[in-house]
């Protein structure tokens, strides 16, 4: 099963990288967070996940793509700048916001404490919101800190 969800992600994923692909960026964030959701939800309790990852995965990238093409590129970039000083400089807890008086989209970033994973990198979990059109949605997800001072989203486990 997380074959599976793995190779959904990674599908997800490309479709992202594509320049200026408002659904794809949408589609990604939805299934990351849809996964992790649905992962929390169906633990069967042996550390296992069952099939909720994948369904969460699906339904996150359908509502998550619906997100992204709402989005234009000033928001994705206002988006971007907050998740990176959250991140970065924040402490746990602080919240860090955009807003985008074109659109009247927002949304914020809520960083978790930093913790080293098995390779070294400082990685920390985070709480997002994006609202577009007065539509607020959740999602949770970890980042880890690149050697350039990036910060990627990851979906394994510290």
């Amino acid at each position: 099963m997380k074959k599976i969800a793995v190779v959904i992600l990674c599908a997800f994923s490309l479709s992202a990288c594509e320049q200026g692909s408002k659904e794809g960026f949408g589609t990604l964030m939805g299934a990351l967070g849809g996964a992790v959701l649905g992962s929390a939800i169906s633990d069967n309790g042996n550390g296992g996940t069952g099939n909720g990852m994948v369904i969460g995965a699906l339904a996150g990238g359908i509502i998550g793509n619906s997100i992204g093409r709402s989005m234009d590129e000033k928001d994705r970039e206002s988006m971007y700048q907050a998740q990176h000083v959250a991140l970065e400089t924040y402490p746990s807890g602080q919240q860090s916001t955009w807003y985008n008086p074109d659109t009247g989209n927002s949304g914020s970033y809520v960083p978790q404490p930093a913790v080293q994973n098995k390779s070294g990198d400082y990685c920390r979990e985070f709480q997002q919101t994006v609202t577009i059109g007065g539509e607020t949605e959740e999602a949770y997800g970890k980042a880890c800190r690149q050697p350039d001072g990036n910060w990627k989203i990851v979906n394994d486990r510290i």
